[in-house]
């Protein structure tokens, strides 16, 4: 996400001041989506939306800042679940970026957020709750601190699977074209850099998190153990499909192309998506990206993208009409699009009629019910209903 160079208004806002050319939305299908925004509250930039493990009263709104607010039975409570202000770097593409409550949540209280330290560098930290609406910030345990030289493309996103391990994606480091040694932090495999990592964030003895013998390069010299898949430039928003475990990302692009990559989580282990070698669909620098995953979607900057925000496949029951389809959107056009994905590629890729259009559009969000959520960087945070 490039909050740095587009949270002004006038960029943001005027396409053309961002150095991208405006451009005309697809037609939607003629039948409406039947779906429509409603608004549940105003914060302070947020950035994600997420909530505890089968709680259905509860979601909780990450702030850039480093205030997680509680939202309960559709009310804004005061006071936030937990405030780690006083140790985020806020600001550009810095901040309290990513949320994950652990499977076994109920029983735990155990969470982990991705923030910016005051230092610059990235860190995944473990808290535990101490109320269902409070968390303790004086529970905090570091649990993976990885160094960054420069404040952009900083990943953020934490998500668990169904074997109760973490996987966490990172930016490859910032600045412009990844260029972090001789082949850039994304594809190499000695950097936790522009990766997807997995491992098993709870204390092993001294050890502050387990790694996964099953990681796909665990043993191999030179090569980082937590890495599970590498190539990506900045994997801001990524999700896991509720119903099957397959792997969405929503990676964002360098000048040219934004991306979705699709893949079973089972295909994931190792792979490869291709960046700097590649940038989208289009070569980008010369070098080697073995056997890269191609993206199943690609869009320009030319048709007026410029960061792209990944969502989620929606298995809302309530929304029959996208059941099934996956959401995404893009920073700057604020316009959500549906569309069924295979490993093969993407048919029906289209904008969702009935949601018009969301300013800012920093991420998508989805509670213990499977609904989905719109966040805009500009305060508003929105559920998508039946219309």
């Amino acid at each position: 996400m490039r909050i740095a160079l587009l949270a002004s208004a006038a960029c943001a806002l005027t396409l053309a001041a961002c150095g991208a050319s405006a451009a005309t939305d697809p037609p939607a299908a003629s039948a409406a989506d039947g779906v429509k925004l409603v608004t549940v509250g105003r914060f302070a930039k947020p950035l994600y939306v997420t909530a505890p493990p089968s709680d259905k009263r509860r979601v909780m709104v990450v702030q850039q800042g480093g205030k997680i607010v509680v939202v309960r039975d559709g009310k804004v409570l005061s006071k936030p679940f937990l405030d780690i202000s006083s140790r985020v770097t806020e600001g550009g593409e810095q901040g309290l970026l990513g949320l994950a409550f652990a499977p076994d949540y109920a029983k735990t209280g155990l969470f982990y957020v991705y923030f910016t330290r005051r230092d610059g560098n990235q860190e995944v930290a473990e808290f535990k709750r101490s109320t269902s609406d409070r968390a303790s910030a004086s529970s905090y345990r570091s649990v993976l601190v990885m160094a960054d030289e420069e404040s952009n493309h900083n990943g953020g996103q934490l998500n668990f699977d169904r074997e109760a391990l973490l996987y966490i994606g990172t930016g490859d480091g910032g600045g412009g074209g990844d260029q972090h040694g001789s082949i850039g932090n994304a594809q190499n495999l000695g950097s936790l850099l522009g990766k997807i990592l997995r491992i098993d964030p709870r204390r092993s003895g001294s050890r502050r998190y387990r790694v996964p013998s099953s990681n796909p390069f665990v043993g191999r010299s030179g090569a980082k153990p937590e890495v599970y898949s590498y190539g990506l430039r900045n994997p801001w928003r990524w999700s896991f499909d509720r119903s099957n475990g397959n792997m969405i990302i929503g990676d964002v692009g360098e000048g040219t192309v934004e991306e979705v990559d699709f893949t079973t989580l089972t295909a994931a282990r190792g792979a490869n998506f291709g960046w700097r070698v590649r940038e989208g669909n289009l070569p980008y620098e010369a070098g080697s990206a073995p056997q890269a995953v191609a993206p199943v979607i690609t869009h320009t900057h030319d048709s007026g993208w410029c960061s792209i925000t990944g969502g989620y496949v929606v298995r809302d029951p309530a929304l029959p009409s996208l059941r099934g389809k996956y959401l995404y959107g893009d920073f700057c056009k604020g316009v959500v699009y549906s569309a069924r994905l295979t490993s093969a590629g993407a048919v029906d890729d289209r904008p969702v009629s009935g949601l018009g259009k969301v300013k800012l559009l920093s991420s998508f969000g989805e509670d213990a019910r499977g609904r989905i959520y719109t966040v805009s960087f500009g305060g508003s945070v929105s559920r998508i209903a039946a219309g």
